[in-house]
Order: structure tokens, then sequence, then C-alpha cells
């Protein structure tokens, strides 16, 4: 399981700048990798590229076994007017159920069930959007800002609990946050302007887990080298 990306080429239509030039990048799947840039370097429209949402590119993309490819973002709406528990009733693969429980009650989502989606604060929301896309079937989950709006306690527990039971899966983690990216994720890209030969520099990163003692020393050193790259 492989998502590769070569030589891309992009811009938006009616604009004269390219986002992308040979962008080429590679990313080993499972895990949980990042995707870090600023804002408007184009992390978001290569999340797309990815899942199929944005065409009108040269290049390639390869995600060799990723068949099943989702992207999530910040500030999503789940459709419809039913409650929460509803919501994840109806849309849950009858072999993924067993783990309904484990992740509202991970997620500290119990209290919102009888809820409506437009009833929940934000970050209420993205916790529950994030889930309802765990609940399905995937071998590739993008998640982009998916956590934004979320504490940093409650933040930092689901991401463990991600990485603890979809530890088969892979992920691409979106984030402004560089010390999250550092410290939670395995393989780090760090996406670039065009102008910058390559566009991308991958970095690894410290793939901290539950019961691992962080090393904040070699924290502190990744966290100098996104920001060296960026």
């Amino acid at each position: 399981m492989q998502l590769e990306c070569k030589n891309l080429k992009y811009q938006y239509p009616g604009a004269n700048l390219h986002v992308f030039k040979a962008l080429s990048l590679q990313l080993p799947g499972p895990g949980f990798h990042a995707l870090f840039g600023p804002s408007g370097v184009g992390k978001t429209t290569l999340a797309k590229m990815i899942c199929g949402k944005i065409n009108g590119y040269t290049g390639e993309i390869t995600s060799n076994d990723m068949n099943r490819i989702l992207y999530t973002y910040n500030l999503e709406r789940i459709p419809g007017w039913s409650s929460v528990r509803e919501h994840f009733e109806l849309n849950t693969p009858v072999a993924n159920r067993h783990i309904v429980s484990e992740l509202i009650h991970s997620f500290g989502l119990q209290t919102l069930m009888e809820s409506r989606f437009a009833q929940l604060s934000l970050g209420q929301q993205n916790r529950t959007n994030l889930t309802r896309y765990l609940l399905q079937d995937f071998d590739l989950l993008i998640m982009d800002e998916s956590l934004a709006n979320v504490d940093e306690v409650t933040k930092e527990k689901i991401i463990l609990k991600i990485k603890d039971m979809f530890s088969e899966r892979c992920f691409l983690y979106i984030s402004h946050n560089v010390v999250e990216v550092a410290k939670f994720c395995d393989q780090i890209v760090v996406l670039r302007s065009h102008h910058q030969v390559p566009q991308a520099v991958i970095l690894t990163g410290n793939n901290h887990k539950n019961g691992q003692p962080l090393d904040k020393h070699a924290l502190e050193h990744t966290m100098l080298e996104i920001v060296h790259a960026s």
C-alpha cells in the first residue's frame, strides 16, 4: 500500500500561476502521516486531487492498493435532520457496528447522541463528523483540519485512539500545528511554494503512541526541521 505523486502540474482555472509545478512525493501506507505547509500553498488542492475531487492536472497519482480514499474537512456538515445517534445507525456498515460505542466514548460524544448536528458547537461537529468517517470502510482517510476547534487534551486523546484502533489504515493529516504534526505523525510531507525545489520535502516525525515515552529533545529537533523545510 503506497501513495505516489509524480511530476504533478496544476493551476486553478483562469489563473496564470501554477499551484504545483513538477510536484513529486511518495508516502508509504499504513500510518498516521501529515501534510504540512503555510496557508495558500495548495494542501487542500492536493488532498482533493488525491481523492479524485479535482482533475485537470498533468502528471500521475497512483494509490497502490488504496482503493477506498475518503476526504473529510473542517466544518463539513452532516446532511439531513436526524440526530447524531440516528445518523450513525443509518450510515454505519454492518461490519463496523461493533466499534460505534468505543468511538462515541473515546471522542466524548455520549451526551450529544440525541442532538441534531446543527445544535452542536464547532468542536463537537468536527468530532462527530470525523467519527462518521472512521465508521466507514476506507484504505486512506484524508483529514483536512478535521480536529480544528477541538481542545488540545481531547485532540491528543482522539489522535492516539485513531492510531490504536486503525493501525492498519493510512491517514493523511492536514494541520497548521507544527507541534502536533511533529509529535504524532510518522512521515511528514512539507509542501512548499512551486518556486521552491523540490516543492515537497518528506521528514520523519516522532510517531508518538499510547504507552510510549515522549522524547522531548527529538520532538524539538523535528519541529525545527519542519520549520526549516517550510
